[in-house]
């Protein structure tokens, strides 16, 4: 059976999980190499099948700033709990920023979970739609949709837009850009990998060639996966036999999927309904044109300008994050969940103090979860 890589110049490949192992287990490999996975959806089904563990000791696979969760700015976050608080309004919002914290005294709610015990009306959602289903239901009420996350969630708000909403609905809208954060890491001079997997569910709609940047300016070998054991050791193959032949490419390992160009119509709607703009990460500081603003023929829809009173621009820092927390720098690749001194201590997903333990897409909380208590090379 052949590979799933497209483009691969290499040799015809099985193409089980167990195979892959195999042949990177014949490769000349060089002491040491380190492999970033963007996507918090990688990282999750690497740790879960355990790929650590099977592969090459010299083989390590590093985390990355894949998890929008994790970086959504402080500010916003602390807008909408202010929000839901103060104005008799709905608040919907994906499930997994419900439980995020804020900076704040022990006597206020620091999460939108603790504002809801606090009597706010705010509600999880799984998708868009349920956020029009919500406003289409209470015609009475104002419906906010803070929608946080990556162009994969980004995009199906720009076609809620595009298609039409209610009066009584507005977007709080934190969306960020994923590769971005890896530009500002190479850029850097010390990104910390020496090859990397690109987010295969980004690429389905942005398209592969977003990350040709990593190639062809600084060289380093990257290939696209998916979320299978076979798709992400597929990539790992590739990128490995890149590193030793001296010859980096582009390599989709995710044909199913990601085609080029990416999805033409969400595309589109993004660029109808939205203007990429610099933006805050968590942590981290502003990223230029990293981040999505509500287009000025969008301006009734957006509810930075329904309620501007909620806006506290003297919270927009880079390092709001808890005391004695690495959320940033485990964001970053820098450092592993477990080199954090909170990590199972103070921080777990019971009671998280980082935003990387709430999310599971967070590097922190999928470690825990998998009962990774030590780093494995």
């Amino acid at each position: 059976m052949q590979s799933p890589a497209v483009g691969n110049p290499y040799i015809t490949m099985p193409i089980t999980a167990k195979q892959w192992l195999e042949q990177i287990r014949t490769l000349p490999l060089p002491k040491r190499v380190r492999i970033m996975n963007v996507c918090g959806g990688h990282e999750r089904s690497i740790t879960q099948a355990g790929l650590r563990a099977a592969l090459p000791r010299n083989i390590e696979l590093i985390p990355g700033p894949g998890c929008p969760v994790c970086v959504c700015p402080e500010e916003d976050v602390y807008q909408a709990i202010q929000l839901a608080l103060n104005e008799s309004v709905i608040l919907v919002a994906f499930g997994d920023m419900l439980r995020v914290p804020v900076n704040v005294p022990k006597d206020q709610p620091r999460s939108l979970d603790q504002a809801h015990a606090a009597g706010a009306d705010i509600r999880p959602i799984a998708s868009p739609m349920e956020a029009l289903q919500i406003a289409q239901a209470n015609p009475d009420r104002q419906v906010v949709f803070f929608a946080a996350g990556f162009e994969t969630t980004t995009a199906p708000v720009a076609s809620l837009l595009v298609e039409g909403i209610p009066e009584n609905l507005s977007i709080l809208l934190s969306g960020r850009l994923t590769w971005p954060a890896v530009a500002m890491l190479l850029d850097s001079g010390t990104p910390g990998f020496d090859a990397l997997v690109a987010p295969g569910h980004v690429a389905t709609v942005m398209g592969p060639e977003e990350w040709q940047f990593v190639v062809d300016k600084h060289h380093i070998s990257t290939a696209v996966a998916g979320f299978t054991p076979e798709s992400l050791l597929a990539a790992t193959y590739s990128v490995l036999r890149q590193l030793i032949d001296g010859k980096q490419f582009l390599d989709n390992c995710y044909p199913e999927l990601v085609r080029p160009g990416g999805n033409p119509s969400a595309k589109q709607h993004l660029n109808a309904s939205m203007q990429v703009v610099d933006a805050n990460w968590r942590g981290i500081g502003t990223i230029p044109a990293s981040g999505f603003k509500l287009r000025e023929a969008f301006a009734e829809a957006d509810a930075r300008l329904r309620f501007p009173e909620y806006e506290e621009p003297a919270r927009r820092r880079a390092g709001e994050m808890p005391p004695g927390c690495d959320c940033a720098q485990v964001v970053l690749g820098r450092k592993y969940p477990n080199q954090c001194r909170l990590y199972g201590n103070a921080c777990t997903p019971r009671n998280p103090v980082g935003p990387c333990m709430v999310s599971d897409e967070g590097a922190c909380r999928i470690w825990w979860s998998g009962g990774m208590r030590s780093v494995q090379v």
